[in-house]
């Protein structure tokens, strides 16, 4: 009797054992089976569980961020603002000891937005626009030559207006006139150069007005000097205010960018010393008025030019007498990088000056030269493409010219090669001519576009 009452006492803890045993595993396998358990379980491991592949943080070559595991290959998703999941998961060898605010400070500031000065303006397409031309063909009768209005000639075409240059890896903003002016405030704008250099200007004044005549734009041409001497069909340039915002556009002509001085200054008929190696005057003396200035010559370098003008080229004050420097691309190389050498080093007592190289404008004779028959009558848009792909430009003395320089390239070359449709041709204002112009451009028209590319980057 009292061994069996022993027995059941010695066994009721062995039972309330196994049944508190029973119950844990029960509420065990309850609680791994909760939502709620399951939450604070992946909240634990979120911040506390190391993770059993670490991982690298890469950029590929578009900018994009990615993660790849040094083990698996799965990847790991990145969220909007750029920051990772979990953060313990990184490889600290790979992106250092930042927690994960200092990791989405350090991708926000290493992947970006091309910036004006990452942008390569020149690759790129041309693409339609509907809201072109930036101005009216019938206006802007005050700033534009009327043989270069093709709108006013018995053209019957002006598909060429239609389009706009979009750089490959960067937005480039629509312009704007208001903004542009606001911009330009107290500044001065310059542009020294050939004819082609004329267009980008005058393209320039009817952009900022919209084609449109406007009575309060003064004429402050004498203050440059720039009047017609008696006896001259043009004077040497022009140059207008803006007197709301103070903003000064001009333009001088000086087609081979030498300093030209005659030998006789009392012979209109006397040669004229071409200093290869002296900057026009023009632009030593007023270089300190402008904040923006853009260079381009090319088209004036070849030997008929220089006859007609009767210029004489000059080195060291002196007429040139090495043969191998008289070669007219040789000459013209010898200027450009002497030009570009001075102004470089006028940059550093200048440092308000933003400075620009165009690049030359390409011409579109076929089937002979522009005093042989040459036409351009395309009138067909992208015959040859609408997209530029290639990094350096086609102008390569300029580009070897502006290398470790202050001066920026504006390089239009490519760009305005795949548009022979949009040049005078036949057309003037007078009528329909046997010879063509496929130098120059009709405007609204493609020097439109070397002015956006070049607001872009002021």
């Amino acid at each position: 009797m009292k061994s069996g009452i022993n027995y059941s006492f010695r066994g009721r803890p062995i039972s309330l054992a196994l049944a508190a045993c029973f119950l844990f595993t029960i509420l065990l396998w309850t609680w791994e089976s909760n939502p709620i358990a399951a939450t604070l379980r992946s909240a634990q491991e979120w911040y506390l569980m190391p993770s059993e592949f670490p991982t690298e943080v890469r950029i590929d070559s578009t900018g994009t961020q990615k993660l790849e595991e040094s083990e698996g290959k799965s990847s790991t998703p990145i969220t909007k603002n750029g920051t990772i999941p979990n953060a313990n998961t990184v490889d600290s060898e790979a992106v250092g000891s930042f927690p994960a605010k200092s990791l989405e400070i350090q991708y926000n500031q290493d992947v970006r937005s091309p910036s004006s000065e990452d942008c390569n303006y020149a690759k790129g397409r041309w693409v339609a626009e509907s809201r072109r031309p930036l101005y009216s063909g019938f206006g802007c009768k005050q700033w534009l030559s009327s043989m270069w209005s093709c709108r006013m000639t018995q053209r019957p075409d002006f598909s060429y207006e239609g389009y706009r240059w979009q750089p490959v890896n960067c937005d480039m903003p629509e312009f704007d006139s208001s903004s542009f002016l606001r911009k330009m405030k107290d500044k001065t704008i310059a542009f020294i150069g050939d004819s082609l250099g004329r267009q980008q200007f005058q393209s320039l004044m009817c952009m900022v007005t919209g084609g449109q005549e406007n009575p309060e734009v003064q004429n402050v041409a004498w203050e440059y000097g720039l009047v017609k001497p008696r006896g001259a069909i043009r004077p040497d340039g022009w140059a207008y205010r803006f007197p709301k915002t103070n903003t000064t556009i001009l333009y001088y002509w000086s087609a081979s960018l030498c300093d030209l001085v005659p030998l006789n200054v009392l012979d209109k008929l006397s040669e004229v010393a071409m200093h290869l190696d002296r900057p026009p005057a023009f632009m030593r003396r007023f270089l300190d008025r402008f904040d923006v200035l853009v260079l381009n010559t090319g088209h004036h370098w070849n030997r008929g030019k220089l006859t007609a003008n009767r210029w004489v080229m000059h080195v060291d004050g002196k007429p040139n007498e090495d043969k191998r420097i008289a070669e007219i691309p040789n000459a013209k190389n010898l200027t450009i990088h002497n030009v570009v050498r001075w102004l470089d080093s006028q940059l550093v007592s200048h440092p308000r000056l933003k400075a620009f190289f165009r690049t030359i404008s390409p011409r579109h004779f076929y089937n002979g030269d522009w005093n042989t028959g040459g036409s351009c009558d395309n009138t067909i848009p992208f015959t040859n493409g609408s997209e530029v792909t290639q990094e350096g430009s086609m102008d390569q003395t300029i580009e070897s010219a502006l290398k470790g320089t202050k001066i920026k390239i504006l390089d239009i070359t490519a760009l305005s090669q795949l548009r022979d449709e949009a040049h005078m041709s036949r057309y003037t204002a007078r009528g329909i001519q046997n010879t063509s112009d496929c130098l120059h451009w009709c405007l609204p028209g493609i020097p439109d576009t070397w002015n956006e590319l070049l607001v872009a980057q002021i």
